[in-house]
């Protein structure tokens, strides 16, 4: 691999393309995640029989929406801190990796959580006699199934976020080197 330095800043060659996949596989995260969560807020149905429903009178759903707006949000900031041409180093490798790490959870159990409250839903539960709502809601339901769809859009393009990061940190940089104590306890210690 040719490295260049440019001004400051060593980069790869051919990285600028590399770099610009990247911003943009960030920034496709972030109009799913917008999506999904205009669409859960403005999902509401009123019937004459059984009175209102909205997505924000149920747990699951609240949470479906905090978090795809905390993941919009962090699509926007990553995109923009991958645009901006740096030197790789440990910290911006392990900042990315980890927060990587933590909104694909986060996304996959807000995903996981309204699942379920969509398949409840439509199944009901015998065993606590409750009722399928979708049979009178028929249209919330669309509307919440189709937001939970979306959201695990979401999920795969930061799964493969959370590779990309993953391998740009694990095949970079050398892993911590161990140092015995006098105590018999190993220390790693990083070293960049």
């Amino acid at each position: 691999m040719d490295i260049m330095v440019v001004g400051s800043v060593t980069e790869e060659k051919g990285s600028t393309g590399v770099q610009t996949v990247e911003t943009l596989l960030r920034l496709f995260p972030m109009v799913l995640s917008v999506t999904a969560l205009v669409i859960m807020l403005k999902d509401s149905q009123t019937t004459t029989d059984f009175g209102s429903i909205s997505s924000l009178d149920l747990g699951g759903f609240k949470y479906l929406v905090y978090a795809n707006g905390i993941c919009a949000g962090y699509s926007l900031l990553s995109a923009f801190y991958t645009a901006v041409p740096r030197s790789s180093t440990m910290s911006r490798a392990w900042s990315l990796f980890f927060f990587d790490q933590i909104l694909t959870y986060m996304i996959l159990a807000a995903g996981t959580v309204s699942a379920e409250v969509v398949y409840l839903a439509y199944k009901g539960d015998e065993a606590v006699t409750w009722s399928e709502a979708c049979v009178s809601f028929g249209g919330f339901c669309r509307k919440a199934t189709t937001s939970v769809i979306i959201t695990f859009a979401a999920v795969a393009c930061y799964a493969g976020l959370s590779f990309i990061s993953s391998y740009r940190l694990f095949s970079r940089f050398d892993p911590p080197v161990s140092y015995p104590s006098n105590k018999g306890v190993e220390s790693a210690v990083f070293q960049g």
